[in-house]
Order: C-alpha cells, then sequence, then structure tokens
C-alpha cells in the first residue's frame, strides 16, 4: 500500500486556476473521493497525481518519493480516464489481461486475476468481443477491468462508474471498493455525484475552483459541513440569513429580516452578527397538525420513488424544501398550510461569505 501526499499543487490554465495550492494527504489503502461541480479542477489534479501534468508550483509524492516529475510508468499509478482508451485490436480478455503480460506475471495468476475481475463486472460472455462490438456502459467496464488488474499500486479513477445504467451503478459501487481493498491498492476516485462518494468513499474531499474546501469522513461532510457551499452541494440545503439574537445551551436564536424567529446549532457568533443558516432539507419536516418555526403554503410536491420533496412557499422568505419519506405522500396536498420545523441540533450557522451568499451557494 502507498500513502500520497499532495503539498502545495499549483496549475493555471491561461486565466483559469485548476490547482490553487492543493495540499492533500491520502492515507495508505484508503479509499478516497473527490467531490466537486463540473470545472472544480477534478481531473487536473488526478493528472498531476498520475504523471500526465506537470504542475507549476508544488510536489507529489508516493510514500517518502518525490515522484513530481517523474514518468507515469515508473510511478506505479494507473488512471482510469473518462476516454476509456481501450485496445481496439485486442478482445476485452486481452485488454484486461494487458497489465500483468508487460509486468511478466505467471500466465495462470494472470488468467484467474482476469476472471474474477471480468466475473465482478458481470463481462464473462463478452470476453472475447472486441470493443467497437460494446455498448459505451460495457467499454468502460473493460477499462475499469483492466485498470483493476494493472498491478499498480494507486489506482486513479475519473468517473469510473458514469456511463453505467443506473442499477448496474450501484451494484458496482460496492464491489468496486471491495475489490479495491482486497487488492491492497490505495484508490483516488474523483466524481459529481454525491451518492456515489457519501457510499463508497473512507474520506471525502470537497474540491471547487481548484481548493479542496473540507476533506472528512462521509458523516462529517454531509452533517457538520465547513462552508455553506458544503452544505449546500453534499445534500442540499435551505439557506436562510438572519442574524443572531442570542445563545444559550450549545443553541442560538436566529431571526430573519421579515421577523420569522429559528433556532440552530451555535456557531459562535455573538449576539448582533449577520450569519447564514442551513438545514438540510432532508432534516427540514412539514406538518399539517404541529407546530413550527413559521408557516407556509404547499406549491408542489416531487414524487422520487423512495421519497418526495415538498415546495413550500414562505411569506417573507420564499421557497422553503422538505425531503420526506415517500409513506407521507398522501399526507399532503399542493394549497394546504404547513408548519415548518427542524432539530436546532441539525441547522449550522456560517459567518456571511465574503464572496456574497450568491456565489457561496452555487452548485455549478
Amino acid at each position: 500500500m502507498t500513502e500520497i501526499r499532495l503539498d502545495g499543487l499549483k496549475k493555471r490554465f491561461g486565466s483559469d486556476m485548476a490547482a490553487d495550492g492543493t495540499d492533500l494527504t491520502v492515507e495508505s489503502g484508503e479509499y478516497l473521493c473527490i467531490l466537486g461541480p463540473t470545472g472544480a479542477g477534478k481531473t487536473t489534479l488526478m493528472r498531476m497525481i498520475c504523471g500526465l501534468t506537470e504542475p507549476d508550483e508544488g510536489r507529489v509524492f508516493f510514500g517518502d518519493q518525490d515522484v513530481t516529475y517523474l514518468d507515469t510508468a515508473e510511478r506505479g499509478a494507473t488512471m482510469l480516464s473518462q476516454t476509456y482508451a481501450l485496445f481496439p485490436n485486442m478482445r476485452v480478455k486481452e485488454n484486461v489481461l494487458f497489465g500483468s503480460w508487460i509486468k511478466g506475471w505467471p500466465e495462470e495468476e494472470s488468467q484467474q486475476l482476469a476472471r474474477n475481475i471480468l466475473s465482478m463486472m458481470h463481462m464473462e460472455s463478452r470476453s472475447k468481443a472486441y470493443p467497437d462490438e460494446l455498448s459505451g456502459g460495457q467499454q468502460q467496464r473493460i477499462a475499469l477491468a483492466r485498470a483493476l488488474a494493472s498491478g499498480s499500486r494507486v489506482l486513479l479513477l475519473d468517473e469510473p462508474l458514469r456511463a453505467l445504467d443506473a442499477r448496474l451503478r450501484l451494484e458496482l459501487r460496492k464491489d468496486l471498493k471491495g475489490m479495491v481493498k482486497a487488492m491492497g491498492l490505495t484508490a483516488i476516485h474523483v466524481t459529481h455525484d454525491q451518492d456515489e462518494a457519501l457510499e463508497m468513499a473512507d474520506r471525502i474531499a470537497v474540491l471547487r475552483a481548484g481548493r479542496i474546501i473540507q476533506v472528512g469522513t462521509p458523516k462529517e461532510v454531509f452533517e457538520d459541513p465547513k462552508t455553506p457551499f458544503v452544505a449546500n452541494f453534499v445534500g442540499r440545503s435551505n439557506m436562510i440569513q438572519c442574524r443572531v439574537v442570542q445563545s444559550a445551551e450549545g443553541k442560538v436564536v436566529l431571526e430573519n429580516e421579515g421577523g420569522l424567529r429559528m433556532e440552530a446549532k451555535d456557531g459562535g457568533q455573538p449576539p448582533g452578527t449577520e450569519v447564514l443558516m442551513a438545514v438540510k432539507v432532508g432534516n427540514t419536516k412539514i406538518s399539517t397538525k404541529l407546530p413550527g418555526y413559521f408557516e407556509g403554503r404547499v406549491e408542489k410536491i416531487l414524487y422520487e420513488g423512495a421519497t418526495i420533496t415538498a415546495e413550500v412557499m414562505v411569506k417573507g422568505l420564499g421557497l422553503v424544501y422538505s425531503k420526506l419519506p415517500n409513506r407521507k405522500f398522501d399526507d399532503f396536498r399542493e394549497g394546504n398550510t404547513v408548519s415548518v420545523n427542524w432539530s436546532p441540533e441539525k441547522a449550522r450557522v456560517f459567518d456571511i461569505p465574503e464572496g456574497g451568499i450568491e456565489y457561496e451557494i452555487r452548485v455549478d
């Protein structure tokens, strides 16, 4: 297993800063997910780790070895890119076996590994097919199988499940991480799918505009976001600008400019401070019977399978969203007056962002 350490990586493309002083340590044997919106710099960061892009500043270490300027082949890292890059003149099984062949592995060991990985990818029946005979999702599975069978100590996965259908994607999340752990690899998995990151990662690094905003376990990043952006990107949140009225016993009373009062976990800001409060839509409850912080009118109810989302218009506040189990679907109707509530410990309070609230909470 190999520890990966990034020390002050910077990379600029024209006026765009793709990496802005990135510091990150990936523990030996860890499965780390880098989560961020399109254009955050995720692929550039992976290419610098792999050796396909040279940083303008900073260093990349594998263990104690500085690999910043080593060729890709010398690093012991394999990157699965979004383009798959399969060999068109080789059959599926030959593509998977390629890495072990060039490393001179025993034939029996190579064949067994290829069989195991093709079985995991549900591609045994297509082992003799050529890449151009496969669908895009099947090609992606073969590229993933080849990366796993490469014999590298570091596996870099750039959106590895994006072309797969929903059912297979869910199945492979567990299988892929299990295979990586069983093979003793250190893996970095880039994705913009928060559910994928939350389910698969040992830790998540949230990246935005070339900067790592927060690193933590899935639970830490989801339940204790350090910025409004993280609060709204990793699990959508209702955001309310207000001021601190009073604080006591670990919680604060807040009031917005319309006079609505609510409670949240104490963020350390003194009374009178303008703040931004965030509460996950899944922690925002509505009721036609119980009291809440304020009332609103149900504008729309969206059925989403396992869940529903209610859009509630609150006078002086705007739309507030509540995500509920689908068993609640028949409890509410458009036009209902409902109360809106949440547990104070589930709501976070942040200082007003320097760049403005609109930019801070934007997720594109």
